[in-house]
């Protein structure tokens, strides 16, 4: 009896700290959790290994001189932006996104994640609403679609982003060892550069926060959120 009681403790231990280590993204995925992995989870898991790096202030540059004349450069600079996560970006959907009120609704993987709200920076606005109009025009209910896809159709997956992104590497001669991650750090990096609060950051690329009072007692506004997110250049 007492050894069972040790192996059920251990079993909670192990999923607490895998769900800790999943929150601050050590781990891509708690799979003590779930065994119904799809095959984009597995491959984001299996890029995430890799190692996550961030665009400089030149790739930056590079991407958006080259808005218009490549095709995705967009979707990039959109998740540097916003700080989505690969297939949280492919997700969106467009009833999910508010123009009038310049938010976006999204999110996935865990609690804190799931159905965040995220203010569009001025910088990517036109580059959303782009997006939105194609979305409509080729009635998708998802942001981001490729119509001239020939394989699955005009929505985004992991694995159709990866190759797009990857696409875009080559074609702009950006360092070959950048993933799908990337913007999100990249964004993070920005953020805290330009000196956003800890807590927007956290809530904007869905981390747990571990302050009681921040997390639990504290309303944050979203205009004092777009406030501090407009801080990045």
């Amino acid at each position: 009896m007492l050894r069972k009681i040790h192996s059920i403790f251990n079993r909670l231990s192990n999923n607490l700290m895998l769900d800790y280590a999943l929150e601050y993204e050590l781990v891509d995925k708690n799979y003590a959790r779930t065994f119904d992995l799809s095959n984009d989870i597995i491959k984001e898991k299996e890029a995430a290994t890799r190692g996550h790096i961030i665009f400089t202030d030149a790739e930056m540059q590079t991407l958006w001189d080259n808005v218009g004349t490549f095709r995705f450069v967009d979707w990039i600079l959109i998740q540097c932006y916003m700080g989505w996560r690969p297939q949280e970006l492919a997700k969106i959907k467009i009833e999910n996104v508010n123009l009038d009120e310049q938010y976006i609704i999204g999110g996935m993987k865990t609690s804190a994640g799931k159905d965040r709200m995220v203010p569009i920076h001025p910088r990517i606005k036109d580059l959303v609403q782009k997006n939105y109009d194609q979305a409509i025009e080729l009635g998708s209910e998802y942001l981001f679609n490729d119509s001239s896809a020939v394989k699955g159709g005009m929505t985004i997956t992991y694995d159709k982003y990866a190759g797009r992104f990857a696409k875009i590497m080559d074609a702009l001669k950006l360092r070959e060892d950048h993933r799908p991650h990337d913007p999100r750090k990249t964004f993070t990096t920005m953020a805290k550069r330009a000196g956003v609060d800890e807590y927007v950051i956290k809530r904007l690329i869905g981390h747990r926060i571990t302050d009681i009072t921040e997390g639990i007692y504290t309303e944050r506004d979203i205009e004092w959120i777009r406030t501090e997110l407009e801080k990045m250049p």
